[in-house]
């Protein structure tokens, strides 16, 4: 066998084994055990093949070995295909035999019983004492389709042949991963590598996603993850991805709840695991699809095209009727539609003279009289714009062989003269047509929507790494000083003074334990003043009127003390109370909320959003991973649809937007040094003026027991 492709990689031999044990094989190729062997023989896999069988000497007509010592030299991998009770012992005898690489294909391991984690347990500790990679238990393989190493018994490949090509699929699920790639494989696209990690026991997709993007052969990497037990590590894959310029499409099919959320915050309610999984794929340049139809979509693109340079598109179309379909999903999902120069259209209509419309282009059903008018009318427009993409609608074209042979010719000189742009063909075609096509670096798509929708999402990749994430989040720094294990939540007062030491912005305020104290500070605040109910108790004051606004002198201060100490004493949970606070009544500004919320997996993340009582129900907030750096702290903050309140909305004058990104980056350094211990921050809401800003309320819970 040829020496295979290897990367200094630790998952190297997996995936390019120059030889490979099977452990469990059987004679007969429809069982578990005797497919991978049968499709590695029609695969022409060019490795040897050492079968174990203590019963035959020959299976599928290999020699056979009674037990792996008896094989003779070297052995790369070893695949288990033995009852779960046996699968240690087999991996024993592959340590013996030093093999370094082992796939447990065996069911019956933590995915069915107590005494199966037991089993897989026994297993991870075994393999890690002797330093070998072991894939599985309970997975369904690994095909490497270059080097024809089919080592599955997906059923799949029963009636499928995955050609060669630049797509690497890495998932956990064996059944969604075998989806995946029959219906690649069914629309021809071309596959790399192909690996499902089961239990994940040891190697996990994470992990995966690391070889493949230093793999030569892969250009695409297509996941589906369903848990994740290190944040960083899956950052640092797709960071490393990212930087090969390999797009990865990931699906998250499966909860990765990994500890309780926070809920006595409302940051900690709103954030979800989901939302901060699509957080970190921006972050990282990855792609978030939410089907399998569209992860190949986008898939096919990238292999086929280059990334565009920016997000402007030509839709050119024999039909008015698609050109405005293809306008609105344009909108949709964020591809500009800019008309064409006023030059470029009287250049246009001396090709085509009935063309109507100025982006889109409307050829009509007419174009077929005028001899190569579409090419012309195309070759015109991309060389008279800068636009990145250009789609071209042509109805049933591509299923006619005479009218479509000529305008592909025409339309691969086009290719070859502006390789940098994306020529997106759309309609239905016949398979012998759209096979040649692609050979000259051109996609097409049945689906005018799934067209745009992929290519939003090139044009979203770009950007994304373009303002890639500097790198991992630095280490969380120990906490400087831990909270009292007997009050898991700070009061407005603590947690206020505690955010001040950071440099966040707080105004003078006063703790009061009587009515004679209250009116004192208000005298020297000054009126009007704001009277809050003060307990570590009660996070949410406004519920029960623990907050009254806009007192003018003091006697409606010592009547709203009275007020909200008998108000809080009515609560049926009878709360601690430490207090009313005096603070100034300020008024005018654009309420926000901002808020640090720690993520079981990926760790502590800054929120900012609309703030005020209606955080929830508008939803209109965003996150961001610890530590914020000065620009994406300003991206965070535009990223909120709210953001226009911010920048003189309808003839407003423009608030302090320096203020609040300047108070996200004092947070996001107070979560680095108490993530250790943090449950979650609440600054609800945090005021933004014309001139500064200032934290109206806060809540800081801790984990118990910390």
């Amino acid at each position: 066998m040829k020496s295979a492709q290897m990367n200094g990689h630790s998952l190297d031999q997996l995936f390019n084994p120059r030889s490979v044990a099977i452990i469990g094989a059987s004679s007969d190729p429809a069982k578990l055990g005797g497919r991978p062997i049968r499709f590695l023989l029609e695969a022409g896999y060019e490795g040897t093949i050492y079968p174990i069988n203590k019963r035959a000497e020959t299976v599928q007509g290999l020699k056979a070995y009674a037990c792996l010592a008896d094989i003779p030299g070297d052995v790369d991998q070893a695949l288990i295909i033995v009852p779960a009770s046996a699968a240690l012992e087999a991996l024993q005898d592959c340590i013996a035999k030093n093999i370094k690489a082992v796939q447990v294909l065996s069911s019956g391991f933590s995915e069915e019983s107590a005494e199966g984690l037991v089993r897989q347990n026994q297993l991870v500790e075994l393999a890690k004492r002797h330093g070998v990679r072991l894939l599985g238990p309970n997975c369904l393989g690994i095909v490497s389709v270059r080097n024809r190493y089919f080592a599955t018994f997906s059923t799949a490949l029963e009636a499928l042949t995955p050609s060669p090509g630049g797509i690497s699929f890495a998932t956990q699920s064996g059944a969604f991963g075998s989806c995946a790639y029959a219906q690649a494989i069914q629309r021809g696209l071309g596959i790399a590598r192909i690996v499902a990690t089961g239990n994940e026991a040891d190697i996990d997709v994470t992990e995966c996603i690391d070889f493949l993007a230093s793999d030569t052969q892969t250009k695409v990497i297509c996941a589906a993850i369903e848990g994740c037990r290190d944040g960083n590590r899956l950052r640092t894959a797709l960071l490393k991805a990212a930087a090969a310029g390999k797009p990865v499409i990931l699906m998250k099919v499966g909860s990765s709840v990994t500890g309780q959320q926070a809920v006595a915050t409302h940051t900690g309610a709103i954030a979800g695991n989901d939302r901060i999984f699509d957080v970190v794929c921006q972050e990282c340049g990855a792609w978030r699809a939410y089907s399998i139809e569209e992860m190949l979509d986008i898939a096919y693109v990238c292999t086929q095209l280059p990334l565009p340079a920016n997000d402007s598109a030509s839709i050119i179309t024999v039909s008015g009727g698609i050109g405005v379909l293809m306008a609105d999903d344009a909108e949709r999902y964020g591809v500009k539609v800019p008309a064409v120069s006023e030059e470029l259209q009287q250049q246009a209509r001396q090709v085509v003279p009935f063309l109507v419309g100025v982006n889109p282009l409307d050829t009509t059903a007419q174009i077929g009289a005028i001899k190569q008018g579409l090419s012309d009318l195309i070759d015109l427009v991309i060389g008279g714009t800068e636009f990145s993409t250009h789609f071209i609608y042509l109805a049933q074209i591509p299923c006619d062989p005479g009218r479509f042979l000529p305008l592909l010719e025409q339309l691969t000189a086009i290719r070859t003269n502006y390789p940098d742009r994306l020529l997106v063909l759309v309609g239905p075609s016949e398979e012998s047509l759209r096979k040649q096509l692609e050979q000259q670096g051109l996609v097409i798509f049945a689906d005018p929507g799934r067209a745009m929708r992929a290519v939003a999402a090139l044009c979203e990749l770009k950007r994304r790494w373009l303002a890639l994430h500097p790198g991992l989040p630095d280490p969380v720094r120990p906490g400087r000083h831990r909270p009292d294990a007997a009050k898991p939540a700070l009061n407005e007062w603590q947690a206020k003074r505690l955010l001040a030491q950071y440099g966040l912005p707080v105004p003078t305020e006063a703790l009061c334990e009587s009515a004679a104290q209250a009116v004192t500070a208000a005298s020297e605040i000054g009126y009007p003043v704001v009277a809050k109910i003060v307990s570590s108790d009660i996070q949410h004051k406004t519920e029960f009127g623990g907050v009254l606004l806009n007192l003018q002198n003091a006697k409606q201060v010592r009547e709203a003390f009275e007020a909200l100490l008998d108000a809080a004493g009515k609560l049926s949970d009878k709360p601690s109370i430490e207090g009313v606070l005096i603070a100034p009544m300020i008024k005018g500004g654009v309420e926000t909320i901002l808020g640090i919320h720690i993520d079981p997996t990926f760790g502590p993340m800054v929120m900012f959003g609309l703030g005020g009582v209606a955080v929830e129900l508008y939803d209109d907030v965003a996150f961001a991973s610890v530590p914020l750096s000065k620009a994406r702290a300003g991206q965070l903050v535009r990223s909120v649809r709210a953001c226009r309140l911010l920048t003189g909305w309808r003839g407003q004058k423009r608030l302090d937007i320096e203020q609040l990104e300047s108070a996200l980056l004092r947070l996001s350094d107070f979560a680095q040094d108490w993530a250790p211990v943090l449950e979650g921050v609440d600054i609800n809401p945090f005021v933004v003026m014309e001139s500064g800003a200032a934290c109206l309320d806060a809540v800081i819970s801790f984990r118990k027991g910390t």
